[in-house]
């Protein structure tokens, strides 16, 4: 038990590592801001490995060396949901974590992936409309402006990842930790 908590604290450890290194790897930017990159993969990968509570701690982690890295920050709560919460809330795909393999394997990946960055994408949508709902145009619903804006790289991202997590489910079938209490 002592040794699979190690364990997981040093994936974790790991993962957020990979996913500040893949924030910088970026595949494209959009014209208005945001990127397309694979930074919620390893989150989502721990989520799925040691669940919710593991996966919740690892995005938040991210969210939080993000913002010390380099942070666009215009209010403390926006810095909230711009930055820790929205990667920890990718932590739900961990409520998909029983199995990985098989058919019931693919639908639980993308169960939880989805659930994972629709609860990312529903932070950010929030703190843009309240914090960046100015830049909407003229005569657009702010709602709307916050919605285009943060799904245009959010679901390009959501995508490769899924397909990349989708690919190596049999991999990640064959990790499968003890249970270990959260």
């Amino acid at each position: 038990m002592r040794n699979q908590k190690i364990r997981m604290m040093i994936e974790m450890a790991v993962a957020v590592a990979i996913a500040l290194i893949l924030n910088k790897l970026v595949l494209f930017h959009m014209p208005q801001g945001g990127s397309v990159n694979l930074e919620m993969l390893p989150i989502i990968f721990i989520a799925l490995r040691w669940g919710v509570g593991a996966g919740f701690l690892t995005g938040a982690a991210h969210g939080l060396l993000q913002m010390i890295f380099g942070a666009y920050i215009v209010h403390p709560v926006q810095l909230i949901l711009d930055y820790p919460l929205p990667f920890a809330l990718l932590g739900l795909a961990g409520l998909f974590k029983t199995q990985l393999d098989g058919d019931k394997g693919a639908i639980n990946i993308i169960l939880g992936t989805v659930i994972g960055v629709f609860g990312r994408f529903l932070s950010h949508l929030i703190s843009g409309v309240v914090f960046f709902g100015e830049y909407a145009p003229e005569g657009q619903n702010v709602w709307v402006y916050s919605a285009i804006y943060n799904a245009s790289y959010i679901i390009p991202s959501l995508l490769i990842s899924l397909v990349i997590l989708l690919l190596a489910r049999k991999q990640l079938a064959k990790i499968n930790p003890v249970e270990v209490s959260e």
